[in-house]
């Protein structure tokens, strides 16, 4: 039997979602943003620089940050079922010009809500 994708009701509940995350992350808002990453140590976020293996590490890696700008394109979520969803976006921040940043997340639904399992940062030459 075929997985159903981007149900309706999921599919507006991860929206919402990801852009509460965007919204926290601009506002630097550091326990709203630790809230959304699954608490586990199989949690994983490799970012521009770095590599967090396990909810620890995001979270001294959360702590090292300071608030920036940017802009979000070409976002794109999809949902497998009611309970797991990949949100991919390219982002175009100010102080990196030149430069197309992509993001992609595995949010899953946990007993907390909606909470991101995996995510991956990267940034390449915008041609």
């Amino acid at each position: 039997m075929p997985l159903a994708t981007n149900i309706p009701d999921t599919l507006a509940e991860v929206t919402a979602v990801f852009h509460r995350y965007e919204a926290a992350l601009l506002r630097h808002d550091q326990k709203a943003l630790d809230a959304m990453f699954v608490p586990s140590p199989l949690t994983v976020r490799y970012g521009v620089c770095e590599v967090q293996h396990g909810i620890e590490e995001v979270r001294r890696f959360r702590a090292t940050q300071s608030p920036f700008q940017r802009s979000l394109s070409r976002t794109v979520i999809t949902t497998f079922g009611q309970d797991m969803a990949i949100a991919s976006t390219l982002f175009h921040r100010p102080d990196t010009p030149g430069q197309i940043g992509r993001q992609m997340q595995t949010w899953i639904r946990t007993d907390d809500g909606w909470q991101i399992a995996a995510a991956h940062v990267s940034m390449m030459d915008d041609n």
